[in-house]
């Protein structure tokens, strides 16, 4: 079955409506069977994080919510917990980027990409048409302990709200809202603090307002539609708000309504959101907390501290909380390796790199940050190389990653078997590993120690592709003709063997090795043709 005819069955399985709001979304996901409620109270303090992180761990791994929160039961706001959100589910994710749920991980990345280059700025309501708006408490009607704000990790600092959310700032300079992912620890009754990462674009914005002497407004949605983690959760441009690449993705404007005390766009369908402004050198310690690479961040001696002015919230508010853990038990894993891998992919793109076969962010590597599978039709001197070089620093790839590896277009990225054995058959260490140093990382990477070596980090280059300059004489690998394969597919049921037959890629056909993958991948030239 050719790309083409794979890409129309796939679309016809599910078409729908684009999903309005996450409960809309958990209607879905509990129609998929994937969803788990639990309607015994739960401590707010490790246990669902507990609970989380074993499902996490199963196959298939469920979604959980957690209709009442131990000691909350007579909470006038009644908020619910969501835990392993998206977690390592394919399918969850899919449904996330409005894609039929059986669509396979290389064409998941591929459409997440295409979608990346549209843009549809958001659409403002009024305060009666946006959900959120149901309820609001400003002033003295603000207390966050009412809120089962819960504790991840029995050596974390605090209890931490919006682990999975969408943080809005302002730039001073340009008047941009960017929307991005970042923790919040509970510093008091109407006080959180906001922890980024240097070169994030809060901390961006925070700084320069700071050096005007000026506070800076900001906003947090604490229950969201899965798709602005996704997106908040990628590096942007920074003239270019994420409202617009999550309109795109959805294919329709992002409904916002302006605050009540700010001048931001909040999400409208979000379930519960808060207000605030962070004075001018405001600070408090903040930490430690469990982070993304499975370790606890070091303390922070001082984080910008959210005075909270509104919040707003639907009646019985979900709260969604994304749990930073080793894998496959790290929320972002799963999903921020695909949804990297796209941004990569399309920034090579933007760059102009032909040849590009699949690009994959490994979820097991440090939440999808750590290593980079680039697979590409060798096509002149260099290419593969150059790709490295560009995956390694473009907008997409440059925070924290450490291994960028490049494979020929017949091994499959998001296969680690495979890559593997190509970087055992194909590279040369010697030759073919270069390291690029003091780049762009984060305070939270263990590997750099003593710590006052942060946020500065490292990347290796693999290259694991077939040496071009001797393609022509190089090994030829081992490889099914497509007649024998056509053959043993056919009869597949019939011998009794279990499943569905394995794609394969790489099949010889008159004495040549073409590339093609069975069940969705157009065939390739052979590498070096021009």
């Amino acid at each position: 079955m050719n790309k083409r005819l794979e890409a129309e069955r796939i679309d016809s399985s599910t078409a729908s409506e684009p999903i309005q709001d996450l409960r809309e979304w958990l209607s879905r996901v509990e129609q998929m069977g994937e969803l788990v409620r639990v309607k015994q109270p739960v401590d707010r303090d490790e246990e669902m994080s507990a609970v989380g992180y074993l499902l996490a761990k199963q196959q298939p791994s469920p979604a959980v919510l957690f209709e009442k929160a131990a000691g909350f039961e007579d909470s006038k706001i009644g908020a619910r917990l969501l835990w392993n959100i998206l977690g390592p589910s394919l399918k969850r994710v899919a449904l996330t980027l409005e894609e039929p749920v059986d669509t396979p991980t290389v064409e998941l990345i591929r459409r997440a990409k295409d979608k990346l280059k549209q843009r549809i700025p958001p659409r403002e309501v009024s305060r009666a048409e946006a959900p959120v708006c149901q309820n609001t408490l400003t002033g003295d009607q603000i207390d966050l302990n009412q809120l089962p704000i819960p504790r991840h990790w029995p050596l974390d600092g605090g209890r931490y709200a919006g682990t999975a959310d969408a943080v809005i700032t302002r730039d001073p300079d340009s008047g941009y809202l960017n929307i991005g992912t970042y923790r919040m620890m509970l510093q008091g009754k109407n006080q959180v603090g906001l922890y980024m990462s240097p070169g994030k674009d809060a901390r961006l914005h925070i700084t320069r307002a700071w050096q005007k002497g000026e506070p800076i407004q900001v906003a947090a949605a604490w229950g969201i539609d899965p798709l602005f983690m996704m997106v908040g959760s990628q590096t942007f441009p920074k003239n270019v708000s994420e409202y617009e690449f999550a309109g795109g993705i959805k294919g329709q404007a992002i409904p916002v309504v302006r605050g009540t005390t700010t001048d931001l766009l909040l999400p409208a369908n979000a379930e519960l959101v808060i207000e605030g402004i962070i004075r001018p050198n405001s600070v408090k310690p903040e930490g430690p907390f469990g982070e993304f690479p499975g370790y606890y961040g070091r303390p922070e001696a001082g984080c910008p501290l959210v005075e909270v002015t509104a919040v707003h919230h639907r009646s019985n508010p979900i709260l969604t909380n994304a749990l930073m853990a080793d894998y496959p038990s790290c929320e972002q894993s799963g999903f921020f390796s695909i949804v990297r891998s796209a941004k990569i992919w399309d920034d090579l793109d933007k760059l102009g790199i032909p040849g590009i076969a699949g690009v994959y962010a490994h979820p097991a590597a440090a939440g999808g940050f750590g290593v980079t599978v680039i697979s590409l039709e060798q096509r002149y001197a260099g290419h593969a190389a150059q790709a490295l070089a560009l995956a390694a620093q473009c907008p997409g790839g440059a925070y924290y990653t450490k291994l960028i590896i490049a494979v020929d277009e017949d091994i499959d990225p998001t296969d680690m078997d495979q890559v593997i054995w190509a970087m055992a058959s194909r590279c040369n260490p010697i030759d073919d590993i270069d390291i690029l140093r003091n780049t762009w990382s984060t305070w939270l990477d263990p590997t750099q120690n003593p710590p006052e070596k942060r946020p500065y980090g490292s990347k290796a280059l693999i290259n694991a592709c077939k040496d071009h300059r001797h393609l022509p004489v190089f090994s030829k690998r081992t490889t099914l003709s497509r007649q024998t394969y056509d053959k043993v597919a056919s009869r597949w049921s019939e011998l009794g063997l279990p499943g569905q037959i394995p794609t394969v890629r790489a099949f010889e056909e008159e004495n040549k090795v073409v590339y093609h993958e069975v069940g969705g991948f157009e065939p390739g030239k052979q590498p070096g043709e021009e």
